[in-house]
């Protein structure tokens, strides 16, 4: 699976669209500290107590005696971004508003870092979660613990208006010969690759805009991305006459790909904390209140996790 070791700056138009980048671990991710500590210092957030907490933790607690939660976040639309007014909002920022009100736990504070600061980040006490709409990955596993899933991310791709090559999944792709845009170092290279499709037709681009007027342009048939990232993208750039084709979920080696599935993250040793906010966030899904949510930042029902879509489940990949 391909990944990538950081997200681009946050632009108007490319915030929100790179989803299907990833962290190589937190390999490389000292530097990038810096960063995330530079955003707290001028949030006027300290660092948090870093021992080791016994019986799972008591992150809830501290929070709660505290009133407030510091989130860790990227600036990236539609997950958890800034507004026009300086106000953090997003999919995550919003849902992470409602749980933690719910937990007892009134305020949130965000603490703005590069994405890939985010994992070193909270593991030396920089903010107390990460709530930036973040991939559960077996590596990351290995580093934070994630809780459930609050969505999982289905496929689709980027197309001139009315789908001249029919395109519904990769292996139609494939089959028609189609030439595909992915990301470079996004996971939809090694999708297309798997499914099919010849190294020669899969066009790697640096970034979404490029991507978008490559498609625009005429210079592939179509670009894979998620379908959160590609209505995002295009609802940016609605001008272009181009339309997202139905989501679906990729089959890759026999198995449905679940590297999309997005949750919220906070140090290993807080299991209790995990268990809590996994409640609350299973109540919203099983009542609708999760994709009423989710909905305004560009989310589909079919975006919604299964009950069985467990952080477990994805950690073990």
């Amino acid at each position: 699976m391909a990944v990538r070791n950081a997200r681009p700056p946050f632009h108007p138009f490319t915030a929100g669209i790179s989803r299907r980048r990833f962290l190589r671990g937190t390999a490389g991710a000292g530097l990038a500290v810096a960063a995330a500590g530079t955003a707290v210092a001028t949030s006027g957030c300290a660092r948090v107590d870093l021992t080791d907490e016994p019986g799972g933790g008591t992150l809830l607690k501290r929070l709660r005696d505290r009133g407030s939660v510091r989130v860790g976040f990227a600036n990236e639309a539609p997950y958890s971004f800034l507004d026009k007014n300086a106000d953090l909002t997003g999919e995550a920022a919003e849902l992470a508003k409602v749980i933690f009100e719910r937990l007892g736990v009134p305020k949130v504070d965000p603490v703005p870092a590069d994405f890939g600061a985010l994992i070193a980040g909270l593991r030396s006490g920089l903010f107390d979660i990460i709530g930036a709409g973040m991939s559960v990955t077996p590596k990351r596993c290995e580093a934070v613990a994630f809780t459930d899933p609050e969505f999982n991310a289905s496929e689709a791709f980027l197309v001139p208006r009315g789908n001249p090559k029919g395109l519904k999944t990769m292996a139609d792709a494939a089959a028609s010969g189609a030439t595909v845009g992915v990301l470079l170092g996004a996971v939809e290279a090694d999708i297309a690759e798997k499914s099919g499709v010849p190294d020669g037709k899969i066009v790697r681009f640096a970034d979404q805009p490029s991507a978008f007027d490559g498609v625009a342009g005429g210079r592939v048939d179509a670009v894979a991305l998620t379908s959160i990232s590609l209505r995002w993208g295009l609802k940016q750039r609605s001008g272009l006459n181009l339309e997202v084709t139905p989501p679906y979920r990729p089959i890759v080696d026999g198995q449905e790909f679940l590297a999309a599935a997005g949750a919220f993250a906070v140090r290993p040793d807080q299991t209790g904390f995990v268990e809590a906010f996994n409640r609350e966030l299973h109540v919203l899904r099983d009542s609708g209140e999760l994709l009423r949510i989710q909905q305004p930042f560009g989310f589909t029902k079919d975006d919604v996790p299964a009950p069985d879509l467990t952080a477990e489940k994805v950690c073990q990949g």
